[in-house]
């Protein structure tokens, strides 16, 4: 069984995460940490009839909250508002992630850490540069969450084929999404290139990857301004942790499918061959990468061997945009005293 804190456990993709990690068979103990509502919503949670306790903690307990943690997932920060890009959010929520993880590093040196806040592309690194600041980097134990991007992959093209046609669930494996999680650094793959051409034969694959790209915006602007992505993100947190509680609960290799996310290429096995065959010096990359016992033990790179033209362009186009985004947050950890 295993131990999870959330930092940030009160906020819009927090407390539906608490509760889906709450409903979880592998997880022992929540522990529930944020400025407010910690306690309450950990008392709330703590009568449904699971056989995990939950218990809140406020700024003070930050230490309690997470000793002893495996696996410390961070949704933290301020959400995204109309008009306000990933990047805006950047100067609050950097100093928040750069605070928790310093907290992480004294309390729970050893967790596995999700990075759900964004901007990914630069908080990861900001998460990075920290630890190792520290002596406290571990390449298979950090992870930026990108997988909202794939979820939404899925959805947009069973939207296009049609639900008579395909469920949800048989075009899973139809395609994934690598490079980052922000516009343009945003590329869907198709493991099936059946799906490519059709999108190609029916002129609907550039609003398609649009789509993915910026689904983001269709959800704040359909909040009318109350709101970001919270729930379907929420979703998209639990579904990769989830992945990793197997994988940590069993203690073997697990499920051997790979699933992308933003990890840290150079620390780990397959990262600087991916890294070649992009041709890039680019540090930080969502790829499909395999769990044991939940740690990243290597980073797929074949998929970049079958990868068709338009997708090598979108590539192409990603990683100088990646590339700025990672310095970003590396010169701002680097520059910023707590």
């Amino acid at each position: 069984m295993v131990s999870v804190t959330v930092l940030g456990s009160s906020g819009g993709i927090g407390q539906p995460l608490s509760l889906l990690l709450k409903l979880d068979p592998h997880v022992s103990s929540l522990r529930l940490y944020d400025l407010k509502l910690s306690h309450g919503n950990a008392t709330d949670l703590s009568h449904i009839d699971t056989n995990s306790t939950s218990e809140g903690f406020n700024t003070a307990e930050i230490g309690q909250a997470l000793k002893g943690a495996q696996l410390v997932i961070i949704p933290a920060g301020i959400p995204r508002k109309p008009g306000m890009s990933r990047d805006d959010l950047f100067k609050i929520n950097a100093k928040i992630i750069k605070s928790l993880t310093v907290q992480i590093a004294e309390h729970a040196p050893d967790a596995r850490i999700l990075v759900i806040s964004n901007p990914v592309n630069s908080l990861v690194p900001i998460v990075y540069e920290t630890l190792q600041s520290m002596g406290k980097f571990q390449a298979g134990k950090v992870m930026g969450i990108t997988t909202l991007d794939i979820i939404r992959s899925h959805t947009f093209l069973v939207d296009i084929i049609g639900r008579k046609a395909y469920s949800v669930e048989k075009l899973k494996d139809a395609v994934t999404v690598v490079g980052g999680h922000s516009g343009e650094t945003i590329i869907p793959i198709f493991t099936d290139q059946k799906f490519y051409r059709r999108l190609r034969d029916s002129n609907v694959y550039e609003s398609y990857v649009h789509r993915v790209q910026f689904g983001g915006d269709e959800v704040v602007k359909a909040k009318d301004g109350s709101g970001s992505a919270t729930l379907s993100m929420a979703w998209a947190g639990y579904t990769f942790a989830k992945k990793l509680l197997n994988s940590l609960h069993l203690n073997t290799a697990g499920d051997q499918h790979p699933i992308p996310t933003f990890v840290y290429l150079p620390g780990l096995p397959g990262g600087k061959e991916l890294q070649k065959k992009l041709n890039t010096s680019v540090e930080f990359f969502s790829a499909p990468v395999k769990l044991e016992k939940g740690i990243v033990v290597a980073v797929e790179h074949e998929w970049v061997d079958k990868l068709n033209d338009d997708e090598k362009k979108l590539i192409a186009k990603c990683l100088p945009i990646l590339e700025k985004n990672i310095k970003k947050g590396l010169a701002f950890s680097k520059q910023t005293k707590l």
